[in-house]
């Protein structure tokens, strides 16, 4: 404790380290300092004046408390610790004439500005603010720019704190954004009046403390005091990011991050924050039957009757989705498996090893990468397949850890040594002498790209092998938010999804849509939407998205989360799990479970660290048996970075962020 330092604020004396700043010192003893411009992920920029304070025997003048550090006070007489006041006559004055600057020029629009109600600007200014103004001049205006179909722009309301050219620049690492002009011309706005390309850029949203930037998609639909707030767990990629789900009656309105500093710190890609829209399109809401070649609306008794029928006696094969939560899956094993089927969840042909959780999961927890000094990536592309886990290489990155690719050659943010484009990299390095590398924190990231080929074993048995050699974490990074759990309960059959299917006569497809069945086995599909798995179907049994029914997800590090139900399903679909329940009724082989808790205690029964809710457990498993790579180049896991599932396929804004993804991949063409 030697190295701390005393120091008194407001009379009361605590004991802060000195690399602190005032405001961080100032929040430790429990006292709020009202700020635009700081925010605890981003640089310092000390511009917006609000979180003045006064340092006794300093200047006679307040001082900024996000720029001074505690080491920077001089003692007060006689070596006493320094002081620093923050309610003091020249701060109340101080923060009073900030308060008048800041709305000199601000917009009277707060009834109609989508901010209100949860506005920095509008409570600080009620706060700390005074209730009358002196200015009666014109105010500025300044014109609107277009940043795309995400983030919508007021400049006028803009107050220069510039948390969205930091945001920008240095967490999702695409300077898109600048400050133009000085004094009353200053203004925010994009480099060539391009608009944005980053997949987070909707996090400028949150960051935004006045109402400038704003949510295109969620304007003017709802006020914050009218919305049901539901915290739960995002699925569109595996990182398992905290998300607060916003609903209006039936309806989800908007998805917000959560804090966690464990996974997603309080970034969400926009994949995740605007697919929401997709959860209203194309849903299904009532049970199917195929007659005559025709898909016809159906009752449910006529529909489980149907499934049960064609079930009975038969050779059955379960397909796990990517978004099925880990307590249907456990349901799905037992009623499948009860009937001599075969289950499978690695539709894609991933190579991981049943029941050896050091390699499906890895040994590394994601919040690792922040202390690492080098990060390995094998084929993966972790900016489309997981963009916050990206920022956060990229923050590494930044401290000065350094970062190799071994894959095809993609812009990541941050610069890397591309050591090669395909698995024979691998034996190349094992070949190296690695002493250096041991001696500082290390994290290898080996992505589907490397384990959906024939040789994937061979490959994670290398990427095994050189993390034990340099001492590093591995992580496995995964796509699908359901197979981390699916691979803990087992739906997994030896020799994979050719073996699980092979000579089945029935298909249970439990939102599997990312594979083609061929035409000849009866497939009977449980899901949400009318995707590819639902046209392929002769049953459909109409289920709930991940939004609509609790359930259980496991990250790509192997944490169990609780997603917690928001809304309700639409038209006649049900909950996963009732539906696997009553469907085993009506077979006459009933599942032993009457509710969620029921099937979630048999569950956490059979796999005991899936009760262990936000922990981590130690991954546990053999070392793997190296075998031959072939010397085939690394391809990319994910075709399309925003159509990865149903939901955003569903979503009119995904289809529209693809097409300008794909228009701005194009070559350009020169003008003739």
């Amino acid at each position: 404790m030697s190295d701390l330092r005393k120091i008194i604020i407001d009379g009361r004396e605590i004991e802060v380290d000195p690399a602190m700043t005032l405001i961080q010192a100032c929040e430790q003893a429990g006292i709020e300092i009202p700020r635009f411009c700081y925010h605890e992920r981003l640089s310092i920029a000390g511009n917006c004046r609000m979180c003045l304070v006064e340092v006794v025997g300093g200047p006679p003048k307040p001082a900024a408390s996000c720029a001074m550090q505690v080491r920077d006070l001089r003692p007060g007489p006689e070596g006493a610790p320094p002081q620093v006041k923050t309610n003091s006559p020249m701060v109340k004055k101080a923060r009073e004439g900030v308060m008048e600057f800041l709305l000199i020029n601000h917009p009277l629009d707060c009834p109609i500005c989508d901010q209100g109600g949860e506005c920095d600007l509008q409570d600080q200014a009620m706060a700390y603010g005074v209730d009358f103004s002196r200015f009666r001049e014109p105010k500025r205006s300044v014109t609107n720019m277009d940043l795309g179909p995400l983030v919508g722009t007021h400049m006028t309301r803009c107050i220069s704190c510039t948390r969205c050219v930091r945001f920008i620049t240095e967490v999702a690492g695409m300077p898109e954004l600048g400050q133009t002009g000085r004094g009353e011309d200053a203004e925010i706005t994009s480099y060539l009046g391009q608009t944005l390309d980053s997949e987070m850029q909707g996090n400028i949203v949150d960051l935004c403390p006045v109402g400038a930037l704003t949510s295109k998609p969620y304007a003017f639909t709802a006020r914050p005091w009218e919305l049901q707030k539901t915290e739960t767990i995002d699925v569109m990629d595996a990182l398992g990011s905290n998300i607060r789900v916003d609903t209006k009656g039936r309806e989800v309105m908007r998805i917000l991050p959560r804090n966690n500093d464990g996974i997603n710190e309080e970034w969400l890609a926009d994949r995740s924050r605007y697919v929401w829209d997709g959860l209203r399109r194309q849903r299904l809401d009532k049970p199917y039957i195929r007659e005559n070649g025709k898909l016809r609306p159906a009752t449910w008794p006529e529909a489980l009757s149907a499934a049960a029928e064609a079930m009975k006696g038969k050779k059955i094969a379960g397909l796990v989705g990517d978004l099925a939560p880990t307590e249907v899956i456990h349901a799905l094993k037992q009623l499948v498996e009860g009937q001599g089927g075969k289950v499978e969840c690695r539709l894609d042909g991933a190579k991981l090893p049943e029941g050896n959780r050091a390699a499906y999961a890895g040994t590394a927890a994601i919040e690792d990468i922040d202390h690492a000094k080098a990060v390995m990536l094998i084929g993966t592309n972790p900016r489309l397949e997981a963009p916050v886990l990206n920022s956060r290489i990229r923050k590494a990155w930044l401290r000065g850890a350094d970062v190799g690719l071994v894959g095809e050659a993609v812009d990541l943010t941050y610069s890397y040594d591309h050591l090669g484009d395909g698995p024979g990299t691998l034996d190349d390095l094992l070949s190296r002498d690695h002493s250096d590398v041991r001696e500082k924190p290390s994290v290898i990231i080996v992505g589907q790209a490397a384990l959906r080929r024939d040789d994937g074993a061979a490959i994670l048995a290398a990427a095994q092998a050189l993390a034990e050699a340099t001492g590093s974490g591995l992580l496995i990074l995964h796509t699908a938010a359901s197979r981390v759990g699916a691979m803990d309960v087992g739906a997994v059959t030896e020799g994979g999804l050719d073996a699980a299917m092979d000579g089945a006569e029935v298909i249970f497809s439990l939102g599997a849509d990312e594979v083609e069945i061929a035409q000849g086995p009866t497939v009977i599909y449980q899901g949400s939407h009318g995707d590819r798995g639902a046209h392929r179907a002769d049953i459909i049994l109409p289920a709930a998205a991940w939004t609509e029914e609790q359930g259980l997800f496991v990250n790509t590090e192997g944490r169990p989360q609780l997603a917690l139900r928001a809304n309700f399903a639409p038209g006649e679909a049900k909950e996963n799990w009732a539906i696997l329940r009553a469907l085993s009724a009506e077979m006459g082989a009933t599942l032993p479970f009457d509710s969620i808790a029921e099937l979630r205690r048999g569950m956490v029964d059979a796999v005991p660290h899936l009760g262990l809710l936000d922990e981590l457990a130690e991954n546990e498993g053999e070392s793997l048996a190296r075998g031959d790579v072939a010397k085939t180049p690394f391809g990319q896991a994910l075709q399309d970075h925003y159509l990865v599932n149903p939901i955003a396929r569903a979503s009119q804004l995904m289809a529209e962020l693809s097409a300008g993804a794909k228009a701005r991949a194009g070559a350009a063409l020169a003008a003739e």
